[in-house]
């Protein structure tokens, strides 16, 4: 069978990044065997062989396959290169056709044995000594297959997967290829907990009480009905029981049954934004007063609500999401992220000030809603970029072919998959869909909202759509009865819409005021990190243009001005939050939308949303101050920030003070009224300040002020020729267990440590002792160097190397040289 009908599985959202696994790693195909009963999780990554290209009989067990690759999963060969213009895929790698095969021994006998994939992209199909499996198209889906029936106990097994990402493009982003999420190995009893069978709820919450619903399907696949008994304990982080709940119930043999239990706790931690508070089930099914299974499910106790005026409600308490779209790659990495990847970018939007993610456009590697709960975002959770109407960027290659067959299937596995996340609280059907505009599109609609909410009566559905208004208007618009049939209406592009300027979403908040509305998509402030080029005069003199580089956009800070303005407005999703691989035509390999590029580096844009969202004093100058030849020539200094007045010098002299012409975010919850002005104030109307300055060689320094008092001083100062390269390494100590990494930034800087910020030198890496290093970026879209080589120019000053750690306890040395430069090294311990 080919889908999770009738098997069972543990998703106990257990991070693998400095945790300990269920049961023993199976590496180069050896386990111990497991215990009489009880279940047993474990890792399946290690240890499989690999052939790029097509290998007809390679899912028979004796098929030779010595010359094939070792690898470990997860694993995406497409980010192994070359780049070449001739590659039809987003991004310009290849893609095509690959297989994975792994041996290994179980002791299961008289026990159930399946294998869960969290994704592989795409069309996988999947074998067991021989015996055909299934097939599942979507490469984002998890899915599992049952192994009992054919598992050899005596001696080896060996599991073939074959992937199809051959059929180009299927994709309007960088997709990857291959078994690019985790693989698991399961063995549990005949009574059991069946696949994705806990969802928790929390059906009425306050901070004096909470009650809390268990739903939990249990499984009998034995020959005998059995008398079962389920017991259901809440645990607090710490694992102290906190609440627990008895129910029996007789099951026969090869039926299943549904308990639904309830509880209630006394003064409960909720989870919120600012306080992530987790919880855990542990679901003991008994039998015979024996215990033959346990399951755990982690959750949050709190409460969600979308208001029509009110916006988004979160324990009561409106918040409204300061969001970012993002796409499922990493660049260096491609679509394998190590989880630490993810982690160490979700601190930096996390600082950013965001609170909010949309999942553009598919369901995420599930570590990363792990990290969502315990981090603490809101997450709106998308399935679909395709109905039944295919995209033109996609060659009719795109989901719409296996829609009518396979959409059911694959929402009610995201959904059950991800229900007992607490940082989901919103679906998205949906992005851009043709059907929006089409005859049955809202019919459609209305199907996949009957799945999800059959699946999930507690969250609202949207879609992200982009032609609720178009130019010219009436042409192809979204119809009537689509949006209807929206629980939450997202909107993509509400600032580009030429009827909606400066009113956005109050032309529907007038035509329609029982509705509950979403920003889904909008612009950002991106643009390629450090690129100043275009801040000379133009060609024939005249005035300046910003081409690049975090440049100020009116109809996004008018934008921000709305949405944080009027609470009806849940909040807003910008486009996007960081980088990502794809969406680009050559010689450009991905988009850099983001605030963030690939490598985790800041641009300029972010300091617009952290003045934006934040209430610590952010205070940041833009571009740098290295303009040898233009000495004479007036160049724009931008300025982003939360104070109240900034004032401007070069190399000491005041340039001049400006400020706000209405109340920032925060100020009058501060004050009560608006802060006093310097008498020589200079306001504008902007979410941004602005002076234009003479160039000369020295130092920009910038001071700005609340309520009178210095509260930030920031300094940009003419760098010298490079002189040397400098590392540093985003943490001293990681795990020693084949997965975690270490992130090793580079800049090149000069004789008096100030960073060069055109620099274009190449460096070198070397890596000593017990790691390796699986990826080098800088960031560049137009750069073809390869992510897995040995050497990566800086860009604009900067590049990374990521470093993965061994299975082996010790010391981790990377050095970076480059020619003509003083060289540097970094020293990391895992453990």
């Amino acid at each position: 069978m080919g889908d999770e009908r009738g098997l069972t599985a543990s998703l106990s959202r257990r991070s693998l990044l400095g945790r300990a696994v269920e049961g023993a790693l199976l590496v180069s195909g050896v386990k111990a065997a497991p215990a009489a009963e009880g279940r047993t999780r474990e890792s399946f990554d290690f240890g499989w062989r690999f052939h790029k290209g097509d290998a007809p009989g390679a899912q028979n067990p004796d098929f030779a396959d010595s010359g094939w690759r070792g690898v470990d999963l997860p694993h995406d060969w497409s980010i192994e290169g070359p780049f070449s213009e001739k590659e039809r895929a987003q991004g310009s790698l290849p893609t095509g056709i690959g297989w994975y095969r792994k041996r290994f021994r179980t002791s299961g006998r008289g026990r159930a044995v399946w294998v869960e994939f969290d994704g592989v992209y795409e069309n996988s199909e999947v074998w067991i000594n021989g015996h055909y499996l299934g097939k599942r198209p979507n490469g984002y889906i998890n899915f599992c297959y049952d192994l009992t029936p054919h598992l050899r106990f005596e001696g080896e097994n060996t599991l073939a997967v074959r992937v199809d990402n051959s059929h180009q493009r299927n994709s309007r982003w960088y997709s990857g290829s291959g078994i690019y999420r985790h693989v698991w190995l399961v063995t549990a009893g005949k009574l059991r907990v069946d696949y994705l069978g806990t969802f928790v709820t929390t059906p009425r919450v306050s901070e004096k009480a909470a009650v809390v619903q268990i739903r939990t399907r249990v499984r009998n696949d034995s020959t005998t009905p059995a008398l079962c008994t389920l017991a259901s304990t809440v645990n607090d982080r710490e694992g102290k029981p906190a609440g627990n709940v008895e129910s029996s119930q007789e099951i026969a043999a090869g039926g299943a049954y549904g308990f639904v239990q309830q509880m209630q706790l006394e003064k409960p931690s909720l989870w919120s934004v600012e306080s992530p508070y987790l919880y855990a089930v542990r679901s003991s099914v008994r039998r015979d007063s024996r215990e033959v299974d346990s399951y755990e499910t982690p959750f949050g106790i709190r409460e969600i609500a979308f208001d029509a005026d009110r916006g988004f409600l979160l324990n009561g308490r409106r918040v409204k999401l300061n969001g970012v779209c993002l796409h499922h790659d990493a660049g260096a990495v491609g679509a394998a992220v190590p989880e630490r990847v993810w982690e160490r970018r979700l601190e930096i939007l996390k600082k950013m000030g965001c609170n909010a993610i949309r999942t553009a456009h598919n369901p995420p590697a599930a570590e990363f809603l792990d990290l969502c709960d315990r981090m603490g975002f809101l997450v709106m959770d998308e399935i679909f970029d395709e109905w039944k109407i295919p995209k033109g960027q996609i060659d009719g290659f795109g989901y719409s072919m296996y829609f009518d067959e396979w959409h059911e299937r694959d929402v009610t596995a995201f959904v059950r998959r991800d229900r007992n996340h607490p940082s989901v609280v919103l679906w998205s059907a949906g992005n851009e869909v043709g059907d929006q505009a089409s005859a049955g599109g809202a019919e459609t609609l209305r199907k996949l909202n009957a799945i999800f909410h059959r699946e999930d009566p507690t969250r609202l559905v949207t879609v992200g759509c982009d032609r609720i208004e178009s130019e010219p208007a009436g042409t192809n618009r979204i119809r009537p009865e689509f949006y209807d049939a929206m629980d939450v209406v997202g909107y993509n592009y509400v600032d580009r819409w030429r009827d909606r300027k400066e009113k956005f979403f109050s032309i529907d908040r007038e035509r329609f005021p029982g509705k509950k509305f979403i920003g889904t998509e909008s612009g950002s402030m991106g643009g390629a990190r450090g690129e100043y080029s275009a801040l000379v005069p133009r060609a024939g003199g005249g005035g300046f243009f910003f081409f690049r580089g975090g440049r100020p956009s009116i109809d996004v800070e008018q934008l921000q001005k709305f949405v944080q303005t009027y609470d009806y407005v849940a909040g807003d999703h910008m486009w996007t939050g960081i980088d990502y691989l794809g969406e680009s035509r050559w010689p450009f390999k991905g988009a850099a939308a983001g605030v963030i590029d690939t490598c985790g580096f800041v641009k300029d844009g972010y300091y617009f949303y952290q003045s934006q969202w934040t209430k610590e004093p952010v205070l940041h100058i833009f571009p740098h101050w290295n303009w040898a030849g233009q000495e004479g020539v007036f160049i724009p200094v931008y300025c982003y920030t939360n104070c109240d007045t900034v004032e401007l010098f070069l190399n000491g002299k005041s340039v001049g003070v400006q400020g706000y012409a209405f109340p920032r975010p925060g100020m009058v919850e501060r004050w009560g009224v608006m802060p006093p002005r310097a008498k020589a104030l200079r306001t504008t109307a902007d979410l941004h300040l602005m002076w234009t300055v003479p160039y000369e060689p020295g130092t920009l320094k910038a001071v700005g002020t609340r309520d009178g008092k210095v509260v930030a001083t920031v300094e940009v100062a003419t760098a010298g020729e490079p002189a040397a390269v400098e590392l540093s390494a985003d943490r001293q100590t990681i795990q020693a267990d084949r997965r975690d990494v270490v992130h090793v930034t580079v800049r090149i800087v000069d004789a008096q440590g100030r960073m060069a910020p055109a620099a274009s030198n190449e460096v070198a890496f070397e890596v000593q002792g017990e790691g390796r290093l699986i990826g080098l970026d800088n960031g560049d879209m137009g750069s073809h160097e390869d992510y897995q080589g040995k050497t990566r120019k800086a860009y604009n000053g900067m590049c990374l190397a990521i470093v993965q750690a061994t299975a082996k306890a010790g010391q981790i040395s990377v050095r970076a040289t480059s020619a003509g430069l003083k060289g540097a090294e970094v020293a990391v311990v895992s453990r």
